[in-house]
């Protein structure tokens, strides 16, 4: 995801939380008229979504208007301004879930009891398989970065804080553990996640490879980035 920086910060409370836990570093609102979500207004606000999705993909934020994300619908301007503020918001908003997604990928049930480098590359394979089940949403912030508010970039800085507070360990105890073989933590964990990363800039899905060996191929070349022992290398 845009905002992978690892520098390390003290972690409050117990760092392994729960996926929903972490993501209480919720998307600062600023919504439109609605004040109380139902099945319905959800369905809604996903039509929308869906929509702007579609819209922001094909010809960036800039060139996207709020005329044109109604006329995909076929509605009226006070229906969109319902749920949503500006066309901002709705940028923001398909943004956030590949966030979250991405940056909750190493939170396991507290005791988990498997080895350090299993987690580790569970956690790298589920960072690049929600990179690429969130397509092309993921791939809006590297595309396009300067778009997002202060308050986003600041809840997006502490999901990827969140992240790496649970890597970096993790790799350091599979290195003592004798599964890793890597010198700098910080730059081995950036290093590793900057391959989902790269995907905006040549990703399609119907390409040669489907999404699960566009997953599996990243996956065994994190693993070589992280040093894991040939041993343990998936095949």
């Amino acid at each position: 995801m845009g905002i992978t920086s690892a520098t390390r910060h003290k972690p409050s409370g117990n760092a392994k939380t729960s996926a929903g836990a972490a993501a209480q570093a919720h998307l600062p609102q600023g919504t439109g008229r609605q004040r109380a979500a139902t099945q319905g207004t959800d369905l809604q606000r996903e039509r929308i979504l869906q929509a702007a999705a579609q819209l922001f993909a094909a010809q960036g934020y800039a060139n996207t208007t709020m005329a044109q994300i109604v006329r995909a619908l076929g509605v009226t301007k006070p229906f969109v301004y319902y749920y949503f503020r500006d066309k901002q918001e709705i940028f923001e908003t398909l943004s956030w879930r590949p966030a979250v997604d991405c940056f909750t990928a190493l939170d396991f049930a507290a005791g988990d009891p498997r080895r350090a480098s299993e987690k580790v590359l569970e956690g790298i394979e589920r960072l690049i398989r929600a990179t690429i089940a969130h397509h092309p949403c993921a791939f809006f912030p590297y595309r396009e970065p300067q778009v997002y508010r202060p308050e986003y970039v600041a809840a997006q800085k502490k999901l990827a804080h969140h992240f790496y507070d649970l890597l970096c360990p993790l790799l350091e105890e599979a290195r003592r553990d004798g599964d890793l073989d890597f010198a700098e933590t910080k730059i081995t964990a950036l290093a590793a996640c900057s391959l989902p990363g790269f995907l905006y800039s040549w990703y399609r899905p119907g390409g040669r490879l489907s999404p699960e060996e566009v997953v599996a191929e990243l996956t065994r070349l994190a693993s070589r980035v992280i040093g894991l022992r040939s041993a343990q290398e998936p095949r």
